[in-house]
């Protein structure tokens, strides 16, 4: 299942970070997920909380939002958001396209037990 591996790589990407901050706890994980993935949000979270349980971040809130991934195209230059997961340029039907925008699910930012922030992205996999 998709979601269970990005979700633990969210969790490991978290519980680095709250270990290099000398963090003992975790309370809040904010993240996101670009609209390119498909995946089930809920799913995500539910995997995330249950492989949380026993570490730092098992009783963190997780807020996840939805990221849109523009692309442009590499014919006519035009910048566009893809639909349906295919890169066809609406202007000149290219598919020779680059995508502009962070794709996959990562962690922006998170608040740890002492109300510090540890807020260097990091991205996974996806």
């Amino acid at each position: 299942m998709h979601e269970a591996s990005l979700s633990k790589a969210l969790l490991e990407a978290v519980l680095k970070s709250a270990a290099e901050a000398g963090a003992k706890r975790v309370r809040h994980v904010r993240g996101f997920v670009a609209e390119t993935e498909t995946l089930n949000a809920e799913s995500l979270k539910l995997h995330f909380v249950a492989l949380a349980q026993g570490t730092a971040a098992e009783a963190a809130a997780l807020d996840l939002s939805v990221t849109h991934v523009r692309a442009r195209c590499e014919q006519c230059a035009t910048v566009y958001l893809p639909e349906a997961h295919v890169l066809m340029c609406p202007r000149c039907d290219s598919t020779n396209a680059s995508l502009l925008d962070q794709v996959g699910v990562g962690v922006t930012s998170i608040d740890i037990d002492d109300d510090s922030s540890a807020s260097e992205p990091t991205r996974s996999p996806g």
